[in-house]
């Protein structure tokens, strides 16, 4: 991915062709409403109107800044950009992997999430970068290295050493609360246009996104604020100047933003940034079994009667998922170049949560740690039952 900037994502329940990594701006256009039969009306008019009262000037209500006026809104955007333009840093990750015989570049945004020069970025910003750098406000460039990564995520930690500069930290807010229509800004790097900054709206809350990788990220925010390459890993501000958003991806054809963003929730990053800070990486739980999706070809091979859920084809011996009694298959079977083993339990819901495809199995468990119980439905014949089942570690 060129670029570095913002992964074009698709909507689970649309079938995206085209959806493009990167992330946008709009085009204007003007709606042109011509007269229609009123047009006529005064040459209808028996008597001229009465003169109406003399116009009177307008009174601004608001303050006038050095002779001009700005607007609540505006005042708004001004005040929160510049109390925080500069927490907002510029990622380039020199990589591995050669374009016309250079190392590939890729870059995008960040923030400063603490005085020691911890950075909040988008993991497919740095992915396989050999060097990593951060440009701050003042155009001073500094070496940087990876702390932690959350693949499934799309989030990721690096850190570069501040020395004695002092650093404007960004404000986390709460996305928990968030409404559909409230006030949204975006500060990023878009084409390397440093600390730029676009507004607009919450149009969505919830979103599951899948990305170019095969995972689903779920919760996602929906935003009209235009968003486009470099803007990875950038804020999504509320207008209290609180970040509720990390910048990550939007839906296109074109590669640029048709107003269709995408930003994981900041809860989501409170919930990760302590493991990845303190151990690299975020620990998982996972249940001890073989489990493959349900589809309607497989359903057809075997002769089941459901058509979704995860079928168990083997569970590991002495496993806590074995102890809780949750039963693989028996009878081995060839699926593509895969042996498996039919006859087990089929899963078809965890903890509440419905599990239709492997993705339902990964968003279910991706807040449970190991060691944690989850209450576990399967279809064993004609039967549901219950299972409490034990997690242990989700392999890496």
């Amino acid at each position: 991915m060129t670029g570095g900037g913002v992964r074009a994502g698709r909507l689970l329940a649309a079938a995206a062709a085209g959806a493009a990594l990167a992330c946008a701006g709009m085009g204007v256009g003007l709606l042109i409403v011509r007269g229609g039969a009123g047009a006529s009306a005064t040459a209808r008019m028996a008597q001229p109107p009465a003169p109406s009262a003399p116009a009177q000037p307008v009174q601004w209500t608001e303050s006038i800044v050095s002779g001009r006026y700005y607007s609540p809104d505006e005042r708004n955007s001004i005040a929160i950009f510049d109390a925080l333009n500069e927490a907002v840093v510029n990622v380039a990750a020199v990589g591995s992997s050669f374009s016309r015989f250079r190392p590939r570049s890729d870059s995008g945004s960040g923030v400063v999430i603490d005085a020691d020069g911890h950075v909040l970025t988008s993991h497919h910003v740095i992915r396989n970068a050999a060097r990593l750098t951060v440009t701050l406000w003042d155009d001073s460039e500094h070496d940087a290295q990876v702390v932690g990564t959350d693949p499934e995520n799309d989030l990721a930690v690096i850190r570069f050493e501040p020395g004695d500069l002092p650093l404007t930290v960004i404000p986390f807010g709460d996305s928990t609360d968030l409404l559909v229509g409230q006030k949204v800004l975006a500060i990023g790097n878009p084409f390397g246009q440093d600390r730029s900054l676009t507004t607009g709206i919450v149009s969505g809350l919830g979103r599951p996104v899948q990305t170019d990788d095969g995972r689903v990220i779920q919760e996602m925010i929906q935003t009209d604020a235009s968003i486009n390459p470099g803007n990875s890993g950038g804020p999504l501000l509320d207008a209290n100047g609180r970040m509720i958003g990390i910048n990550t991806m939007i839906f296109s054809p074109t590669g640029v933003s048709t107003g269709v963003g995408f930003a994981v929730p900041v809860a989501t990053a409170r919930r990760v940034l302590p493991e990845l800070i303190e151990h690299g990486t975020v620990r998982r739980g996972w249940i001890d079994a073989h489990l493959v999706a349900v589809t309607a070809r497989l359903a057809r091979q075997l002769g089941l009667s459901r058509r979704d859920g995860m079928l168990v084809s083997t569970v590991r011996s002495g496993s806590a998922a074995d102890q809780a009694g949750l039963r693989g298959g028996t009878r081995q079977f060839r699926w593509g170049h895969t042996l498996l083993y039919a006859g087990g339990d089929i899963v078809v819901e965890i903890d509440g949560q419905r599990i239709d495809q492997f993705h339902d199995l990964m968003a279910a468990l991706e807040d449970n740690k190991p060691g944690e119980e989850v209450l576990v439905v399967v279809e064993r014949g004609d039967r549901l039952l219950e299972l409490s089942v034990t997690l242990s570690e989700r392999p890496r």
